[in-house]
This record gives structure tokens, C-alpha cells and sequence, in this order.
């Protein structure tokens, strides 16, 4: 089973109940007992929490009782999915995707519309008229939303970079998305780049729920980094940490927007793959790649793997990370080929464990962002919080 350290304190009891919650999270369903053994906390201090969690109506105790040893059998606690909801909206060059999921991650709404190079005014227009839209057809309690998670693809902020090439929203450098869409709806609004979605997203429904220390490279247009470490995500001073695909590979290698040449996401990405399978990047959608010929496909594998190789040696040299995770919104066959002819990796401090375990496949595809940004008021509400330990 998965543990989480809790604490007896007792001005850490918002901390305490993210932990049993989190625990629960991770492990499906578990008793009071095996709360306390996994948690640390005292089984009092368990059967306080889970009493108060389950008149909130947070978890659920409804499932069969386990016999075994004396006494009366157990009840396995669980999350109630209906509990709680989030809303993930995915806006990029090409598509604006809207989900609404509930407390466990299954989707409960979901909303794809392909617009070209979306401008502000109508674009935040359209995303209102998809939330009252869901509104109207979901019958679900809306006082119980957390909040809306946007993931938009970044730098944020930064000249020279933020304002140009094909991986960037043009005219959107001075919106303030948070505040038009919370004004909008009345919900906490929060703004993240594709990559730290898609982490914090694989942290709660994906492979790196036993991981408290990962990186997940995400293959977009471009090529992005979320980082988590300790459990906790990192995004930076501007929330721009993490934009690996600027790192350069190949000195005086190919140009990149951004100014310089030879930039990790120039070799590793969407864009670097269409351009190399004969596609528009500016047209092209990631599904177009697995009707390209398989030839194509593989010549742009062999120009990716050696700068691939060199992003996972400093991933794991910076970070020590438990793993690196790969993936984003290329297609899950394809990101699985990338991986396949990632062996043998570069040594470096993770050397010494398996070469399966320095590496995972990681949620793929059109969703992934969508559901990573739904993810983060979820996220924000129920992850445990361990710096209020030291206040």
C-alpha cells in the first residue's frame, strides 16, 4: 500500500485531513486502522477526521464490511466522486477543449471545438457559452465546484519568446484570463502551462501516483517540463519553470524562434515531427502523424533520440528525480515508439536503478492537459500542504 506521513499536532489538522484524504485517494479504499498505520497519525485522530470527512460528505463508508480478527468487521472508507468537481479548460493554437470531472477524475462533461488561432474577446465569449451549456445539461450540485483549472501553453511573460513562433497564443500577452473568467462564473480561476497540468494531472490519475519526485517532459507543439518535488509542484518565479524545449542540445544547430539555435523542442516535438513527416505544423493535428508514412515517422525518431537522451541526463542530474514520465498530446503509439529507442539511457545519479523505472510512458493524447487542468483546483483543495508544519 502507499503510505503518507501525517502529524499528531494539533494546529496541523487541515494538514491531517488532506493526508487521510490523500491516502484514501491513493489506495482506493481503506479502513480506519489501515489509515492510522499508513498515515502515522493516532487511530483517535483518524476516527475524528474520517467522522467529520464523511458528515461533509467527502468520504463514503458504504461499501461491504471486511471480516477478519476479532471484534466487529471493518468499514472501508472511500471518496465520494459526487463530493466534489473541477472544471480543466485547454486552449492552444488549434483547439479549445472544456471537461468538468468530479472528485475520483471521471469525466462528467467534455467539449471539444477546433478554432484557428483564437483571439481573446470571442475565445473567452465561446468558453463562457460552453460552461452555461454544461450547466443547462449536467445534473450535478455546482455549489460543490472547487474551481476552474486553464492551462494555455507558455512561457508566460517573456520578451522575445512569448509573443512569437508556432507553440505561443498570439494576443493574449496582457489578458488577464484568471480574473475575466472568475468574474465570469464566480469560481477561483487558476493558470498554468501545459506541462505542469499534465504532471500534476499523471500525480493524481496516472503512473506517477506512487512518485514524489518526477518529471514529466510533455511533447506538445513545443516541449515543456512539469517538475514535482517532495510532492509539491515547482513552477518558478513566473510559472515558467520547466520550459526545457529552450535548453540548447545542438550548439548552431537548427533555429528556433526564441533567437537561438540548436533548442531541445526544435528536435523534440510535435512541431519538429510534422516538419520532418512532410505535415503544416501550422495545420496539422498530432493524429494527423499516424497516417504519415511509418519511414518519415522513423527518420524524425532518429534526428530526436540523441537530444532526448540529453534532456532525461539533466532531468535526472538536476532533479533526482524517482522517474521521468513522457508524454503530452502526440499520440500514445508514438510516444511509445520514442521510448522504446531510448536505451541505453545516459548514466547519471539515477544510474543505478532499472532503466524501466528511470523511464515511464505517461498519459498521451488530446486530453491530457484538459484533465491535468482540471486537476488543479482538486489539487490545490485536497493535496497535502506541509510546509504549514513549520508556521
Amino acid at each position: 500500500m502507499i503510505t503518507t506521513s501525517g502529524t499528531n499536532l494539533e494546529h496541523a489538522r487541515a494538514h491531517n485531513r488532506r493526508v487521510v484524504i490523500e491516502a484514501i485517494r491513493l489506495n482506493g479504499e481503506l479502513t480506519r486502522a489501515e489509515i492510522a498505520r499508513l498515515t502515522s497519525l493516532t487511530p483517535q485522530t483518524v476516527s475524528n477526521i474520517a467522522t467529520e470527512l464523511e458528515q461533509a460528505g467527502i468520504l463514503s463508508s458504504h461499501l461491504p464490511r471486511r471480516a477478519g480478527g476479532r471484534g466487529q468487521p471493518a468499514t472501508p472508507l472511500t471518496l465520494n466522486p459526487d463530493s466534489a468537481y473541477s472544471i480543466g479548460i485547454h486552449l492552444d493554437h488549434q483547439s479549445l477543449l472544456i471537461v468538468l470531472v468530479d472528485l475520483t477524475g471521471t469525466v462528467r462533461f467534455r467539449k471539444l471545438i477546433h478554432v484557428q488561432k483564437p483571439q481573446p474577446e470571442p475565445t473567452l465569449a465561446l468558453i463562457n457559452q460552453v460552461l452555461q451549456e454544461m450547466r443547462q445539461q449536467v445534473k450535478i450540485d455546482w455549489r460543490k465546484i472547487l474551481g476552474v483549472g486553464v492551462v494555455m501553453p507558455g512561457p508566460f511573460g517573456v520578451e522575445g519568446i512569448s509573443s512569437q513562433g508556432p507553440t505561443t497564443l498570439h494576443g493574449w500577452d496582457h489578458v488577464d484570463i484568471e480574473a475575466r473568467l472568475s468574474a465570469a462564473t464566480g469560481w477561483p480561476v487558476t493558470l498554468e502551462n501545459d506541462a505542469t497540468v499534465a504532471a500534476i494531472g499523471e500525480r493524481f490519475h496516472g503512473v506517477a501516483k506512487q512518485l514524489s519526485s518526477f518529471v514529466y517532459l510533455y511533447i506538445g507543439t513545443g516541449l515543456g517540463a512539469g517538475i514535482f518535488t517532495d510532492g509539491r509542484i515547482y513552477t518558478g518565479h513566473a510559472h515558467n519553470a520547466g520550459e526545457v524545449g529552450h535548453i540548447v542540445v545542438q550548439p548552431g544547430g537548427r533555429e528556433c524562434y526564441c533567437g537561438n539555435k540548436g533548442c531541445l523542442e526544435r528536435y523534440v516535438s510535435l512541431q519538429a515531427a510534422y516538419e520532418a513527416c512532410g505535415l503544416d505544423p501550422m495545420s496539422a493535428m498530432p493524429e494527423d502523424l499516424l497516417n504519415v508514412d511509418e519511414k518519415l515517422f522513423d527518420s524524425w525518431l532518429d534526428t530526436a533520440v540523441e537530444p532526448a537522451l540529453q534532456a532525461i541526463n539533466i532531468m535526472e542530474c538536476v532533479f533526482d528525480a524517482q522517474s521521468v514520465v513522457i508524454g503530452g498530446t502526440m499520440p500514445k503509439p508514438l510516444v511509445e515508439k520514442l521510448i522504446q529507442r531510448l536505451t541505453p539511457l545516459y548514466n547519471s545519479v539515477r544510474s543505478r536503478y532499472a532503466q524501466s523505472a528511470r523511464i515511464r510512458l505517461g498519459m498521451s493524447g488530446s486530453d491530457t492537459a484538459a484533465l491535468g487542468a482540471a486537476a488543479l483546483p482538486i489539487f490545490d483543495e485536497f493535496n497535502p500542504q506541509y510546509e504549514v508544519l513549520l508556521k
